[in-house]
């Protein structure tokens, strides 16, 4: 029966590799469908591994019952041999009656029209709405833990999409002594497995592991090199220089952690009992931790250290992923000011269309199929309206009302023509409209708004320049004249005055 086990594992190899070859070749239009394909692109990989695994145990033969079968069939009569198997099978059969037979043409043949439409996808339940099939980054979970932490920034879910992997103290980061609690290290846990859960879900044919573990080496490496930043070594013994921190907060009492902007009062502030009392806390919780490390790992680092350690590790797996998945995030960002201008119903309604589109995409699909599918693909536009975002043309009122049919010509732009008015606006203040100022010697672009010909942005920057020069007055034409006592005054002034006896 090993031959046969041997027979059916070639087969299943070759199978999937028709199926995968099967779903390669066609390319999806909506990226529900083309996450669909990829995660059962993967899927059919794993088998792949993990048969020839089971095929290449078989070749090795460890207890050798592989080589006595085959023995038995070629000394021995093979018509015995083949006749004892068949029995077995028969048993079997008539033991499992209702025993189903797997279909291996059927299983991995890609399924369309009414199948593919009974059979639910994969990834139909694997995002969430925000998500859009691996469109857009949903972080809302993760904008209200780091709402919740103390000291934290009142960041917008804006604003945190853009400084959420800015872990320095100057953005939306905490002090390096305000994430040394469980608090930050589990929210810093979760950013970091939403990132590494969203990247596995939206690029299942890449090898995510290994783009992981290359960043745990990297960190590995920066880390025995103190590279890391916020996270070096010196860096805790900087921030102290004579009792004052390198930062611009004042100077800073290490025991109480406190920040002290006048120096008497700090100098004041050490003689205090409130002072003294924190001073040897602080004394006694350095010893316990020098006897500690001393006592569980002789020449490691500090349990502090440690914990500093997996909480830049952390920081360290969100900042490349996000720099990895950096196009995700800037359409997410597009996204959330987009929808900030919708209502509930029209986001509701988007939400309705991006799951529907699926089921319409494999409409126009088998339309395509048929004798009368190129013309389904034309778009009905006799009056040449611009085209929207869906591809359909606009309509005709809204054509109107932003005056798309008005030709606007700029001279200074090459004669080009601008249609409606937003637009004849707009390019004032756009490269094209600034290089042709520029090229004819007109350097003040500011001041040639609504001016198109060419003559007259000319005659104003030719009036502009009179008018420079004679209200310039040069250094060296005011005289100084001064009087008996030492007045300054210029020269006209000072005839004047001595015309008047005035001086």
């Amino acid at each position: 029966m090993l031959l046969e086990e041997q027979r059916f594992l070639h087969e299943d190899l070759e199978r999937l590799e028709q199926g995968i070859a099967d779903r390669i070749g066609e390319e999806p239009k909506h990226i529900r469908d083309r996450l669909a394909r990829d995660h059962q692109v993967s899927q059919f990989l794993d088998r792949i591994s993990s048969q020839s695994a089971k095929l290449l145990e078989i070749y090795r033969d460890v207890d050798g019952s592989r080589s006595r079968e085959i023995q038995q069939i070629g000394t021995g009569d093979p018509m015995d041999e083949f006749y004892k198997q068949l029995n077995e099978i028969k048993k079997f059969h008539a033991s499992y009656p209702n025993e189903p037979v797997e279909n291996l043409e059927r299983a991995y043949r890609p399924k369309k029209g009414a199948d593919e439409a009974a059979q639910p996808s994969i990834v139909d339940t694997m995002f969430t709405g925000e998500e859009a099939f691996g469109r857009f980054f949903d972080l809302h979970t993760c904008h209200e833990l780091y709402l919740n932490l103390p000291n934290a920034k009142r960041l917008t879910y804006l604003q945190y999409l853009d400084l959420f992997d800015n872990f320095a103290p100057g953005a939306a980061g905490l002090k390096r002594s305000e994430k040394m609690t469980d608090q930050y290290f589990a929210y810093v846990g979760h950013l970091a497995l939403d990132l590494e859960t969203f990247m596995r879900k939206t690029r299942p044919l890449e090898n995510v592991d290994k783009v992981l573990s290359e960043f745990d080496n990297k960190f590995e490496e920066d880390w025995e090199n103190d590279k890391v930043p916020e996270w070096k070594s010196e860096d805790l013994s900087a921030t102290l220089v004579a009792g004052k921190p390198a930062t611009n907060e004042g100077i800073w009492c290490e025991a109480c952690e406190k920040a002290f902007t006048n120096e008497n009062v700090y100098k004041n502030h050490l003689n205090g009992k409130k002072h003294i009392r924190a001073e040897n806390e602080r004394k006694k919780r350095e010893q316990e931790s020098a006897s500690t490390t001393n006592d569980g790992a002789k020449g490691g680092a500090s349990t502090t250290r440690l914990k500093e350690r997996a909480i830049a590790e952390r920081e360290y797996r969100v900042k490349r992923l996000a720099s990895a998945m950096s196009t995700e995030r800037s359409d997410t960002r597009v996204n959330v000011e987009r929808k900030q201008g919708m209502t509930d119903k029209e986001r509701q309604q988007e939400l309705d269309n991006l799951f529907s589109a699926s089921v319409s995409a494999a409409q126009v699909a088998e339309a395509e199929d048929g004798d009368e599918g190129d013309d389904d693909d034309k778009i009905y536009n006799p009056l040449k309206l611009p085209l929207a975002w869906d591809g359909k043309p606009i309509p005709f009122w809204l054509y109107k009302l932003h005056g798309l049919g008005v030709e606007f010509a700029c001279e200074v732009c090459g004669n080009f023509v601008y249609m409606g008015r937003r637009a004849f606006d707009k390019h004032f203040n756009e490269a094209r409209h600034i290089h042709g100022l520029k090229c004819l010697g007109i350097t003040n672009t500011a001041l040639f708004r609504d001016i198109t010909r060419i003559d007259e942005a000319l005659r104003l920057w030719e009036k502009i320049q009179k008018d420079k020069r004679k209200d310039r007055v040069e250094d060296g034409s005011v005289v100084q004249m001064e009087d008996a006592e030492g007045n300054v005054m210029p020269e006209k002034v000072y005839y004047d005055l001595q015309k008047q006896g005035l001086l």
